[in-house]
């Protein structure tokens, strides 16, 4: 039977632990969409901008044969919305952010799966400042 998994992230400054929770959450279901934060969501987020554009960042994450669709997510308050337009079964979104999205456990499962230990794109960002 077919199950339709969703995920959401940033993905800039692409790096291994990326790869590890994407074919991590395509090992749950026969179908992957990700939801790839616009520059503008990102800001509103982080306060930052992200290094790389949103469409270059959802061009890096569409070209990873685990990935089977890829759209921009314009607001975090549209969660629920994707989930329905994509008609996902589960949710999967990092532990650090366990419980944040327990409400959508109406419209689906949601998994929280483990991020990758020592590794981030905010650390990555901070080390490449330093060096001169």
């Amino acid at each position: 039977m077919e199950k339709k998994i969703i995920t959401f992230g940033t993905f800039d400054v692409f790096h291994i632990g990326h790869i590890k929770i994407l074919e991590r959450a395509k090992s749950l279901g026969t179908h992957l969409t990700v939801g790839v934060s616009s520059d503008q969501l990102n800001f509103n987020k982080k306060n930052r901008y992200p290094i790389y554009n949103q469409h270059d960042r959802s061009y890096i994450v569409s070209s990873l044969s685990c990935v089977d669709n890829v759209f921009l997510e314009e607001s975090l308050e549209l969660k629920g919305e994707y989930i329905k337009k994509y008609q996902a079964d589960i949710l999967v979104m990092g532990d650090d952010w366990e419980g944040r999205f327990d409400m959508y456990k109406e419209l689906c499962e949601v998994i929280y799966l483990p991020r990758t230990p020592s590794i981030s794109t905010t650390e990555i960002i901070e080390i490449a400042r330093t060096i001169k």
